[in-house]
Formats: structure tokens, C-alpha cells, sequence
């Protein structure tokens, strides 16, 4: 079931069209990585998704019911923009903002003791806001933005600005969030944090998706059928050996030791090129050369300036 779904939205600045006909549809109780270059539209979609800005057509849907007023308070929000008050405390801070969410004062002192606990921030209650680090300031965003238990979260580049230990610490509590039935849509540049965390993307450029899906089934989509295979004994020999039907991509030598990218092609399997080239060398390892994340948002990026693409994985 989804929990969200946008249907068709067109959003537009004077001259400018942010949204051009964006769909997407995110699963219930999944972690949704929304991908784009910097100026895509992501942010845009975001904040309709908030109803900060209302779209020009098209229509969001939360949980089957047209996207209200109501469902404000399942929704729980941390921009990339980051906006606490510089000159409050840290514990009044968080107060304030767990009251605006409509937690009672009890309830609001009891989750920001029980997290600050958690997170080890207990001495910072009476500091000031502008006392602490980037970080720090994020994590006592990160904490006001979950207090309120929603359903729906929605993180923009959440990691920015941690070190490696908070940054893990945040990634851990995300998961966590997740095996409790939260949703949330992840948006990021960081796609090693895609591949670790996400179940589904959708890549938006230039005001357009242009692809979208399971990222398992994304990354099966893009395979290129290559391998990357070390072995022991004479490149001359490996390569002389290769049926027709191969394509060698790469190679390096030192000494006896050799690795190569090899491309198969036609109805050639990894077995088939083992058989081949066996006689000939000793084989150490071979493995399939899967595309990242990464190498599949710059090809896809590249290929949607000239020819605007939909569900590359269908």
C-alpha cells in the first residue's frame, strides 16, 4: 500500500517550470530516495508535499484521502535549510517546537528527556543555540522532528555536516524509525547513503522524473552483462583464449597476477568464458560488475538532457 502518491503535478515560477508532470508513488513503512541535481525540482516537490506551496494541477494523495490540513500532524519535516532560533536555549528551543507539534508540555519533557538521553545531549539543555557546532544543531533538529511520532518523514540531505560517528548514529536511528512503520522520503546527493538505505527512487531532473522504481530491480535493469575476473598466469594466453564473443574492457598485469573486465556478449554466460579460458590460466575470482548508484544517476542524468526517459525499470 502507499502511503503517499502525487499524481500529475505541475508546479511554476513566473517563467520558471519547477514541476513538470511528476508522479511518484511511495510505499508504506519504506525508506524513498528522492535524487536529482541541485535546481531538479526536488525541493519543490517537497514542499508541496508539505503544503508550504500548492501545485498548479495534479493532486497529492496521503493515504488514499486528497492531501489536508489534518495530515500536517503525521507529516514530520527536516529541511536542508536548518532554522533554529540562534539566541534561545536548546531546551527551550526544543520545548517550543515539540509544543507547536501539539505535544503537551508532560508529554514534550518526557520524549526530549528520553532522546537527549539517548543522544548523549543532555548538558547541552541550557547552552545556546548559537554555542553549538552544525552538527549538533542538527541533531537536536533531527530529534524535534521525529518527537511528535509521524507518520511520514521527510529528510532533506539529513547527513550534511556530520562526522562519520553522527552520521552513523543518524543512519541507525532512520533504520529504526523504519522497522517501527515509519515512511520516509530521503532526499540526498549522497548516494552511498541510496544504496545503503533506500527501497525505492525516483530521479528527478530538470522539473522531470525520468526514472523511478525498486532500486534492486533499478540496478538489475542497468547490468551490462561484464565481469570482472583476477586470475594467475599469462594475459596473452587469457586473452588468446576467449571465444568470439567477448569483449575485453580492461586489463592490468603484475608479474603473473591479472585482472580484466571482460563484456559478454550474445547468449555467452560467466560459465562459458570459464570453460574457455580455464586450460589457460588459473582462475582466483570472478564477479559481476554491478553499476552503482552513482554510475546509474550520472548515465541517466546525461541521457534525460537530450531524451527525457519514464520507468526505465518496466
Amino acid at each position: 500500500m502507499d502511503i503517499l502518491t502525487a499524481n500529475n503535478i505541475v508546479k511554476k515560477y513566473a517563467n520558471h517550470t519547477a514541476l513538470d508532470d511528476v508522479s511518484i508513488s511511495i510505499p508504506e513503512k519504506s525508506i524513498f530516495g528522492l535524487l536529482g541535481p541541485n535546481g531538479a525540482g526536488k525541493t519543490s516537490l517537497i514542499r508541496v508535499i508539505n503544503q508550504i506551496t500548492g501545485p498548479d494541477s495534479g493532486e497529492v494523495l496521503f493515504n488514499g484521502a486528497k492531501l489536508s490540513q489534518n495530515h500536517i500532524a503525521h507529516i514530520g519535516y527536516l529541511p536542508e535549510e536548518r532554522g533554529l532560533y540562534k539566541k534561545m536555549e536548546v531546551g527551550e528551543q526544543a520545548m517550543y517546537l515539540a509544543r507547536l507539534k501539539g505535544l503537551s508540555k508532560n508529554d514534550a519533557t518526557a520524549k526530549l528527556k528520553y532522546w537527549f538521553e539517548k543522544f548523549e545531549m543532555e548538558s547541552w539543555w541550557k547552552k545556546k543555540v548559537e554555542e553549538l557546532s552544525k552538527g549538533m544543531q542538527q541533531k537536536v533538529q533531527f530529534i524535534v522532528t521525529i518527537l511528535h511520532e509521524p507518520k511520514l518523514l521527510i529528510l532533506d540531505e539529513p547527513f550534511s555536516g556530520f562526522d562519520p560517528i553522527n552520521a552513523n548514529l543518524i543512519k541507525n536511528e532512520i533504520l529504526e524509525l523504519k522497522q517501527k512503520g515509519v515512511t520516509i522520503i530521503f532526499s540526498t546527493h549522497n548516494m552511498a547513503s541510496v544504496e545503503e538505505l533506500c527501497d525505492h527512487i525516483a530521479l528527478i531532473n530538470k522539473s522531470k522524473k525520468i526514472l523511478d522504481g525498486n532500486v534492486k530491480d533499478i540496478k538489475k535493469a542497468h547490468r551490462t552483462n561484464t565481469y570482472e575476473i583476477e586470475f594467475t598466469g599469462n594475459l596473452m594466453g587469457f586473452t588468446n583464449a576467449m571465444w568470439a564473443g567477448y569483449e575485453l574492457i580492461e586489463k592490468s598485469q603484475e608479474g603473473e597476477y591479472c585482472k580484466v573486465k571482460v563484456k559478454l556478449q550474445g547468449s555467452n554466460t560467466p560459465n562459458s568464458l570459464l570453460q574457455s579460458v580455464l586450460p589457460s590460466v588459473q582462475i582466483n575470482s570472478l564477479r559481476e560488475v554491478v553499476p552503482s548508484m552513482n554510475d546509474i544517476f550520472i548515465t541517466n542524468v546525461n541521457s534525460s538532457i537530450n531524451h527525457p526517459i519514464g520507468n526505465l525499470t518496466e
